[in-house]
């Protein structure tokens, strides 16, 4: 027997465990507190996380908040203490009116969880508030003849507290005649009235002043007073009397203001003006009062505002009616206020998680909200839906929540935003709705690599650009967002020419704007080929590369450059040769020029630009040939100058010019002879240089002319040492000449052109000779000078006087011309080494001249150097200027040159315009003697 038993005790033990389990846990999803009104805002009702079972930081990592349907919202939670508390002032009688009992009710809903409880709290009443009459002032009007015992109703006092803060008690001020009497009801409420005990008399006394006092029963306790003024009048036995002792109407919240409700009548037999009835409000609170109003005279009740059934769906007021006797009649009137569809649906969200991935898993919640309607019954029933969208779906959780989560996976390339319409409608007659719209935002993630609008770019780029010239500009589209379309433009490492390609070209890494670091050259190379790697700034990043090719286009950056004839180092100039038995066409020399620049850039053409002498030379438009345009006559000068302009074809044409001196001579004593006469075109660039020059030769001749001097005064003293041996010996003609005098300046300098002077040490009877290159360097023998050659002269033979020619003349040879092989330019051959160029500059020419005079002189003199006897005086007025060639026998016609019968006299005579001795070997005679 005692196992059953213990049994059973045991199965009830379980029984009572789950009992309490289910007791426990339908009391935890409800949550009570209760809080006085008009507290401060912040004011701490209770510990909600602890009742919730969370710690205070928790509500917030688990998105705990408070839904309510309110339009007010008066409470609110503190994260930092867990607790619950007062978001502004509640005022109890505004949000409860008198009811006993005045609690609010809403929801925390715990996010993480996605799940309500249930808050109720309650809010109790404090004496705030004092009992107040509807006026201040009260006229009671009362007929002598009222026997005692006779009661007057009161106006009552109005406490809008509840409990023991209400209205409590009423007391009268003392008096004789009179005394208070109070009623309380059947919903307890109290009623003042006045009983008269004693008999009035108008004629003793017409008026009584008497003070009603209200008092509530809070603590501390409040009151407030009426002051009443009992008039005495004559006799009114009749009261007037309502039809119904309680009227009842009905009626639509949405009617019109101004609608009559009803209308309240009472009768008085009494006659006159004590049947005469008045009505008036006896028993209304302020709100009242605002939405009704009455005729006083007809008993009318009509609506003064728009009445609201959300707000008050009842009202019960009193009405009085008062005859002019002062005898008073009441009435009640009970309205009921009928809900219409008038309310629109109300939708708030509680919770919008937005923006959010485009990664996100199917069914993620986007939107917790709430749906309710004000108005009751079926008005009040909503039913909540989306437009049809494939990506989202609507599900009803409990009651009037809802939550919108995602169907299928976002994508945010294709919508980045997603504007969700919801539509909550309620099931009245005619239905009202609510459309709210969510704006989703959706989060990018780094999912598509930049792309560039080509596959291959090609750029063209002018040469000669400035260094930082913007050439290009790439761009690349990324249709992610944010960090994830954010381009990073580079170039890939390359090598061109030697040198990176960073050091050519540089890219924008923002603007993807390609910048050149240097100006390009277009005969340097045509183009440069690269690589362009578009990133974005995603984790990880993504990239695409674009072949870039830039072109280089030629300008005409380069003026024509001219080969042929080259300018000589030691700044002279050259020369070129025309013989004067040329035929018009005759080719004379060649301008070879050149062009770097490509295409019609590098399109060279020659024109003759300036000539010292017009129409007697033309240049090939294309070839650059210089040739005679027509015979050249002996008028002609021997020294033609031509400017030679070659310009390209580019725009702008760019120009180069060069200056070519031609010689037109038949023999090379013509152009000996013609020599001094050549002048170098000076060239503008080229002062300083010139400055330079005229002052070291005018040191040089200063110098030479001190020199000259002393050599003048050795020179007399020999001559007069010399002309007392000849007295003396008298036999030195017979002594051979056998040893050269070196001139190191004349020979040097004539070496330049591949030929030698010889003087013999008695030079003064020899004559200067020019002998073959290819000859030895050798003199001419006493014995070859006894064989009367024209060559030599005796030692004893005398100055010449002005009859005598010196030398026999032979006929012009013109076996010392330059062929057509040797001239210099591209139409000849300027290779070999016997043949030699002429002094190609007016320095030159005259230090020849001065050098073979002076020569020329010494030898007659029989010195043993260059400059070192009185010879020199006959040296040009260049290097003396008291000296003149007059001065000095002219030993022009003892300089010949081998293989021609031509002396420098037919040059001379040429120059000065006389005409040469003829070929048949006659002498010329010299027109100078020699002075000493």
């Amino acid at each position: 027997m005692a196992a059953p038993t213990k049994c059973q005790h045991l199965r009830r033990l379980v029984l009572l465990c789950a009992l309490l389990g289910t007791m426990w846990e339908a009391g935890a999803s409800q949550i009570r507190y209760s809080v006085p009104e008009e507290t401060e805002k912040g004011y701490t009702v209770g510990n909600i996380s602890k009742d919730l079972g969370l710690e205070p930081w928790e509500l917030a990592e688990r998105g705990v908040r408070i839904v309510s349907r309110g339009r007010t919202q008066f409470f609110s939670l503190n994260p930092r203490s867990g607790s619950l508390v007062t978001a502004d002032r509640i005022d109890r009688e505004e949000l409860c009116a008198q009811s006993p009992r005045c609690l609010v009710n809403f929801k925390v809903l715990i996010e993480v969880r996605v799940k309500f409880y249930g808050i109720e709290i309650e809010v109790t009443d404090i004496n705030d508030n004092t009992p107040k009459f509807e006026a201040e002032d009260l006229e009671v009007k009362i007929n002598e003849i009222a026997v005692p015992g006779a009661r007057y109703p009161l106006p009552e006092a109005v406490d809008p507290d509840v409990g023991v803060n209400s209205l409590q008690s009423y007391q009268l001020s003392p008096s004789h005649h009179f005394s208070l009497d109070v009623q309380t009801g059947d919903d307890g409420t109290i009623s003042p009235e006045l009983v008269l005990e004693h008999a009035l008399d108008r004629e003793e006394q017409a008026a009584h002043h008497l003070v009603l006092t209200a008092s509530d029963g809070g603590d501390p306790r409040r009151s407030s007073t009426v002051r009443i003024h009992v008039t005495v009048l004559d006799t009114n036995d009749n009261a007037p009397v309502f039809v119904q002792p309680i009227y009842r109407v009905e009626v639509l919240e949405n009617v019109p203001p101004g609608t009559q409700l009803l209308t309240v009548t009472a009768s008085d037999p009494d006659e006159g003006a004590n049947g005469k009835v008045a009505y008036k409000f006896r028993k209304v609170n302020e709100k009242q009062s605002l939405l009704f109003q009455l005729n006083e005279k007809t008993g009318e009740i009509s609506t003064s505002k728009s009445l609201d059934y959300e707000e008050c769906s009842f009202y019960e007021m009193e009405i009085q009616a008062e005859d002019g006797g002062g005898l008073k009649g009441r009435t009640k009137v009970l309205i009921r206020v009928e809900d219409v569809n008038d309310n629109r649906p109300e939708v708030t969200i509680t919770s919008l998680f937005s923006p959010v991935r485009e990664d996100a898993p199917q069914g993620t919640v986007i939107v917790l909200f709430n749906a309710h309607d004000r108005d009751s019954g079926k008005n009040g029933q909503v039913v909540c839906s989306i437009q049809e969208n494939l990506s989202f779906k609507l599900e009803n959780l409990e009651e009037d929540y809802y939550r919108l989560s995602t169907a299928r996976v976002l994508d945010r390339e294709k919508a980045s935003e997603y504007n969700i319409t919801v539509t909550a409608t309620d099931r009245g007659t005619p239905p009202l709705s609510t459309e709210i719209h969510i704006t989703l935002q959706v989060t990018d993630i780094n999912d598509n690599p930049p792309a560039f609008s080509q596959a291959s770019y090609s750029v063209y780029l002018p040469e000669n650009n400035p260094k930082g010239t913007s050439i290009f500009s790439v761009t690349a589209h990324d249709p992610d967002s944010n960090e994830n379309s954010r381009i990073i433009y580079t170039l890939a490492e390359d090598t061109i020419q030697g040198s990176p390609l960073s050091s050519y070209v540089s890219i924008n890494s923002d603007t993807g704007v390609l910048y050149s670091l240097r100006s390009f050259d277009y005969e340097q190379f045509h183009d440069l080929q690269m690589q362009v790697r578009a990133s974005d700034s995603g984790n990880p990043p993504l990239s695409s590369n674009v072949s870039l090719r830039l072109f280089v286009l030629d300008q005409n950056d380069n003026i024509p450059e001219i080969l042929y004839p080259a300018f000589p180092t030691d700044s002279s100039t050259g020369m070129e040769l025309a013989p004067r038995s040329a035929e018009p066409g005759y080719l004379v020399t060649k301008v070879v020029a050149v062009d770097r620049d490509s295409g019609q850039n590098a399109w060279l053409s020659y024109r003759l630009l300036k000539a010292s002498e017009p129409g007697l030379f033309s240049v090939g438009l294309h070839t650059g040939e210089v040739r005679t345009a027509r015979a050249l006559l002996d008028r002609d000068a021997l020294k033609q100058s031509l400017v030679v302009a070659v310009q390209d074809h580019g725009q702008p044409p760019l120009s180069a010019t060069v200056t070519l001196t031609v010689a037109v001579a038949d023999s090379i004593p013509d152009i000996l002879a013609g020599l001094g006469s050549l002048e170098i075109a000076e060239d503008p660039e080229a002062s300083d240089l010139t400055l330079y020059l005229v002052v070291a030769v005018a040191v040089v001749s200063c110098i030479f002319l001190a020199f000259v001097i002393m050599l003048l005064a050795l020179r007399l003293q020999r001559w007069h040492s010399s002309r007392l041996l000849q007295a003396t010996s008298g036999g030195l003609a017979g002594v051979p000449t056998t040893n050269f005098v070196g001139v190191n300046g004349v020979q040097a300098f004539l070496q330049t052109y591949s030929q030698e002077v010889a003087l013999t040490s008695d030079s003064r009877k020899s004559h200067v000779i020019f002998p073959q290159p290819n000859y030895a360097d050798t003199l001419i023998s006493q014995q070859s000078c006894e064989k009367n050659e024209p060559s030599c002269v005796s030692v004893d033979s005398k100055f010449p006087v002005e009859d005598t020619p010196l030398v026999p003349q032979a006929p012009p040879n013109t076996d010392w011309r330059f062929s057509q092989a040797q001239r210099p330019g591209t139409s000849g051959s300027q290779n070999g080494d016997d043949t030699g160029t002429w002094p190609n500059n007016q320095f030159d020419t005259e230090m020849l001249q001065a050098m073979i005079l002076a020569s020329a002189s010494e030898a007659a003199d029989g010195s043993s150097t260059l400059g070192g006897g009185a010879g020199t005086m006959g040296l040009s007025a260049r290097y003396g200027p008291q000296f003149t060639l007059q001065h000095v026998p002219d030993y022009r016609q003892n300089v010949y040159i081998p293989g021609s019968n031509a002396t420098l006299t037919n040059a001379a005579g040429k120059r000065d315009g006389k005409a040469p001795a003829g070929g048949n070997g006659n002498k010329k005679k010299s027109g100078k003697k020699e002075k000493k």
